[in-house]
């Protein structure tokens, strides 16, 4: 018999992402519209621990589809990764009758979802809200297409400027592990190179590649360098290709964590609308330890042990690899 959920709370956890917001307005919205009463926990599993669980109505949610980051905020909690952490936070939870919660964030998010509702059976469902796109079983995580559409406006920038003054760019975006964002970036910005954490790419074929560009008279190079690409980070495969490659003046730019920021894309709003409602729905359904995401165009679950598995289940696109080759000559 499936459990009678009655309060549901819902919190963000690790980095923020850009459809945070529109997540959290439809999982109240829609426990709401089925009877439940609704609470956030404020800064994530830290918020579980000092008990800071706020009521919310239909109205704490008014007005923020628009709006970056997240109206709960998030931390990464050390504490909750202890038994006695997560002990007290089941407390916290009993004290108010919380007996649904629905975490919205990623790996880190969904680690300590698992362990938490596997050690005192408390009935969670995850939304992945990381922008690296990194968590299996949706196509696209929460984040992710603002994340590549800021990275691209920035690189558009650049590009003018590389142009001007015959430069080359080395420009370092997020993805310490998956390479989501540089390989789409690279390839909707026209950058003449990327390097992945998936693949290696070495200097000297990277050289050769520039060196080739140099000879068509190009007026400018971007390469894009994904933070876990195995050669490091941005500075130092600038300063490497340097010695060894002058016909143009090397720049560097890191995006770092304006990639995180900004009013999140239509697509984004969309999709954090429909994991919100479809979470929400699940729990009163009576899954748990459950993940609700993308896949084609239908929402699915995946179990957040599958999901966890990540980047072993994932794969680059072929098609997209092979392109960053063929239209950058």
């Amino acid at each position: 018999m499936k459990p009678n959920i009655k309060n549901i709370a819902v919190l963000t956890s690790g980095g923020d992402a850009p459809g945070m917001n529109a997540c959290i307005r439809a999982v109240v919205r829609t426990g709401i519209y089925h009877g439940r009463n609704m609470f956030g926990a404020v800064q994530g599993y830290q918020g579980l621990i000092n008990n800071n669980i706020i009521p919310m109505d239909a109205r704490s949610v008014s007005n923020i589809l628009h709006m970056g980051g997240t109206i709960l905020k998030t931390a990464r909690c050390l504490e909750f990764k202890e038994e006695a952490g997560m002990e007290i936070a089941f407390k916290n939870l009993q004290e108010k009758g919380i007996d649904g919660l629905v975490v919205i964030g990623g790996d880190g998010t969904f680690t300590g979802a698992k362990r938490f509702g596997e050690k005192f059976g408390v009935k969670v469902i995850g939304v992945p809200g990381t922008i690296d796109n990194d968590l299996y079983g949706s196509d696209f995580t929460l984040g992710y297409d603002t994340a590549i559409n800021t990275v691209i406006e920035a690189i558009d920038k650049i590009r003018d400027t590389a142009d001007s003054h015959d430069r080359l760019f080395f420009i370092e975006v997020m993805g310490r592990d998956s390479g989501c964002i540089a390989l789409r970036s690279a390839i909707a910005s026209g950058a003449e190179a990327v390097l992945l954490p998936e693949r290696e790419t070495s200097l000297k074929e990277l050289i050769v590649k520039l060196k080739s560009g140099a000879s068509t008279k190009k007026s400018s190079s971007i390469v894009i360098v994904s933070e876990g690409n195995k050669y490091g980070g941005a500075y130092d495969i600038a300063k490497a290709v340097k010695r060894k490659f002058t016909h143009y003046d090397t720049k560097v730019t890191v995006l770092g964590h304006l990639q995180r920021g900004g009013s999140p894309s239509g697509f984004d709003r969309i999709l954090g609308s429909r994991l919100g409602f479809a979470a929400t729905n699940a729990l009163i359904a009576g899954e748990t330890m459950k993940m609700v995401g993308l896949k084609g165009n239908e929402i699915g679950l995946t179990t957040l042990a599958e999901a966890l598995s990540g980047l072993s289940n994932y794969k680059l696109e072929d098609d997209l690899l092979e392109m960053t080759h063929v239209l950058s000559i």
